[in-house]
């Protein structure tokens, strides 16, 4: 297959792939919002130590991330595969 087939059924689950990382934000956002307090005002507070990690994981490279903190970004890239694997064989919409 080459690099222009590829691109076409890439762009081809195009839709698919941007609802897999509208999931991927909302998951995120609630996560955050969980971890934060609801002011009457409708502003969220976020708890400081929580603030100072992301700000660190923020500023750090991918290669200089703890395993952990690794396995949480591998864990989000792992769910686009199944959809990757079938565009890529040519098999997506195949029952």
């Amino acid at each position: 297959m080459d690099r222009e087939e590829i691109e076409k059924r890439l762009y081809s689950v195009l839709e698919e792939l941007a609802a897999i990382e509208h999931q991927r934000w909302a998951h995120w956002q609630r996560h955050l919002h969980e971890k934060g307090t609801k002011m009457v005002d409708g502003s969220l507070v976020l708890p400081p130590d929580l603030i100072m990690r992301w700000e660190r994981q923020i500023e750090t490279m991918y290669d200089l991330l703890s395993e952990k903190e690794k396995d949480s970004d591998r864990e989000q890239v792992i769910k686009i595969f199944p959809l990757l694997i079938e565009a890529l064989s040519g098999t997506q919409g195949r029952s």
